[in-house]
């Protein structure tokens, strides 16, 4: 499933980032590519150890969990700390590639399986030329390029890409989610099941079929969930 979700970010919360940006010392983007990624990445990302990332991580994890859309579509179970990366000058493009399946959290206490992949975009699309996220799918190769704020969340063994930005900067935070729920096709049903929920409730309150319908909801999140 692709799905882009606007305004996870609030505007102080952006604010906050964008001005934390203007004080980066940015390296290498290939540090934190695999194999295969490595040969086609060129970008810069924010040091590991750099404390600006750890402040950011902060706001974009609270920012995450407190967004209901995303905890639908995504079911995560662990999220690896989200890195931030910048495309410019002759740093400004990632062909493509697969994302890895296993991720080692930076403290190298545990694996996360990136089931999901998400970007979240830092500034707004008028700011920069090109550098939009391209994902091969059933229905197409699938261009996005959202607003300040917005996320774009897609399975993570999808080929993608990010095309050369040709004027100004591009500023992201990319992050790998495991799911609850492994099965790319089992979480696109249970996002729909709740989003259809969420209309009947608005429709018609918690009416007796509305009660029935969750259970199912929840005892099917039960057989699929690790």
């Amino acid at each position: 499933m692709l799905l882009s979700l606007p305004d996870v970010l609030l505007k102080e919360e952006l604010t906050t980032i964008r001005g934390l940006l203007q004080q980066a010392q940015w390296v290498d983007g290939r540090n934190t590519a695999g194999t295969q990624a490595a040969q086609v990445k060129n970008n810069q990302q924010l040091a590991e150890q750099d404390p600006l990332l750890a402040h950011i991580r902060r706001i974009v994890m609270q920012a995450l969990h407190r967004d209901p859309l995303f905890f639908s579509a995504a079911l995560p179970d662990k999220i690896l700390p989200p890195f931030v990366n910048r495309y410019i000058g002759e740093t400004n493009h990632y062909g493509f590639h697969v994302d890895s399946a296993m991720r080692s959290m930076p403290d190298g206490s545990a694996r996360v399986r990136a089931d999901v992949s998400a970007t979240l975009f830092l500034n707004d699309p008028d700011e920069y030329e090109g550098g939009e996220l391209v994902v091969q799918d059933v229905f197409g190769d699938q261009r996005i390029k959202l607003k300040a704020g917005s996320i774009v969340i897609y399975p993570s063994s999808s080929v993608h890409a990010v095309t050369p930005v040709t004027r100004g900067e591009r500023l992201a935070s990319f992050m790998f989610i495991q799911s609850m729920v492994r099965d790319a096709a089992h979480r696109r049903m249970l996002f729909d099941m709740d989003m259809a929920l969420v209309r009947l409730r608005q429709q018609h309150g918690e009416t007796a079929e509305v009660v029935q319908l969750t259970g199912i909801y929840h005892n099917l999140l039960r057989q699929w969930a690790l």
